[in-house]
């Protein structure tokens, strides 16, 4: 009897493991499909790059790798595959501790249903196994599907491919998302502390309300340096969104801001530069020297914003300037994973707190 079982647990093993490689996929470079929240199409010699530093210098070492990652793009495409495969070539690549793997390396499905974008899947190979194929869903109707798929956090690609199982289809869609908004920022908009790519607040943002946000979110490095304003200066976009005082201190933004809103107004004239307050900071409530720190930021972004429109001058001058407040912070202090960064909860509160002044400000230029 036992002899008769363990041949019958031999034989199903392998029936599944004859199923598992009858999967025969075929794969197609994402950049051929239709990318989504690039901020400089056409412009870097590698699609899943942000910034091509070879053409913009001043960056940090650091800077340099920040602005090659990928966050914030994606690619959106059709297919009637049971399973969809991901074979990725990495460059270089962060291991954040406060940041999800699936978040830093992996990707991040969603599948349109009924109108709107439903999370479908997602997911990342272990640290030893990155070059192989990530089977991100299986055992789907095989119906066909528009997919929005996005790219990893915290890496740089060299290559990403999706594979489809053969003799389905794979095509490129139009893309669903209308207008183009540029948003610079610190690890807040970088996504960190996300679970998921697709969790970061710009994403979360465009889902929400269609208009394609396209993040330059840099962690700990959006200082209102000039040399990111010459990338600034040169993105082709209908208006543009910072979370520009979450790092610099007060003295900085003393400094840099008014300089560097004069840049993009004289190059970017009659569009909306809209600038986020920076949010609370939970690790502030019991450290005093961090409250007053945070609070020196707060206040001095304020104030400027203030004295520049406090005169019939100013008020002409940045008329298309705007300064807004969003609120990651939920009323029991819940919402903070290291008591910098929100969670996805936290996330999801910035998002919906941002997205009723916003829209209405677009909406003074065209952009509904």
């Amino acid at each position: 009897m036992k002899k008769t079982a363990l041949i019958l647990i031999l034989l199903v093993a392998g029936m599944l493991a004859a199923q598992a490689q009858t999967v025969d996929y075929v794969y197609t470079e994402a950049s051929e499909l239709t990318l989504i929240g690039k901020l400089m199409p056409g412009k870097t010699a590698n699609p899943y790059h942000r910034v091509d530093t070879s053409l913009y210098k001043g960056f940090t070492k650091r800077e340099n790798l920040l602005v090659r990652m990928s966050s914030g793009m994606g690619c959106v495409f059709k297919t009637n595959s049971k399973s969809i495969s991901i074979l990725t070539e990495y460059g270089q690549m962060d291991d954040p501790v406060n940041t999800v793997h699936i978040s830093a390396r992996g990707y991040d499905l969603y599948i349109r249903k009924d109108g709107k974008w439903l999370w479908a899947a997602s997911g990342v190979n272990s640290r030893g196994k990155l070059d192989q194929p990530l089977t991100l869903i299986a055992a789907m109707d095989g119906s066909m599907h528009e997919c929005l798929l996005y790219f990893p956090t915290y890496s740089e690609e060299l290559s990403i491919k999706v594979g489809v199982e053969k003799g389905a289809v794979l095509e490129p869609v139009d893309n669903p998302f209308r207008h183009r908004i540029a948003i610079w920022g610190s690890s807040f908009t970088h996504g960190a502390s996300t679970s998921r790519a697709g969790m970061a607040y710009p994403a979360q943002f465009t889902r929400a309300t269609g208009l394609q946000m396209l993040s330059l979110g840099c962690s700990g490095r959006c200082m209102l340096q000039d040399y990111f304003c010459d990338v600034l200066v040169d993105v082709d976009a209908d208006a543009f969104v910072f979370d520009s005082f979450s790092n610099p201190r007060a003295d900085v933004i003393r400094e840099r801001l008014v300089p560097f809103i004069d840049r993009m107004i004289a190059a970017h004239p009659g569009k909306p530069l809209i600038f986020q307050q920076t949010i609370w900071r939970e690790k502030r409530n019991f450290n005093v020297s961090e409250d007053k720190k945070e609070q020196d930021k707060m206040d001095m972004a304020a104030r400027i914003f203030k004295e520049i429109k406090s005169t019939p001058e100013g008020r002409k001058k940045y008329k298309d300037v705007y300064f807004i407040t969003p609120k990651a912070c939920p009323p029991s202090h819940e919402a903070s994973v290291d008591g910098i960064h929100p969670d996805n909860y936290g996330y999801t509160l910035w998002e919906q707190s941002i997205r009723k002044p916003i829209v209405k400000i677009l909406r003074k230029y065209g952009i509904k």
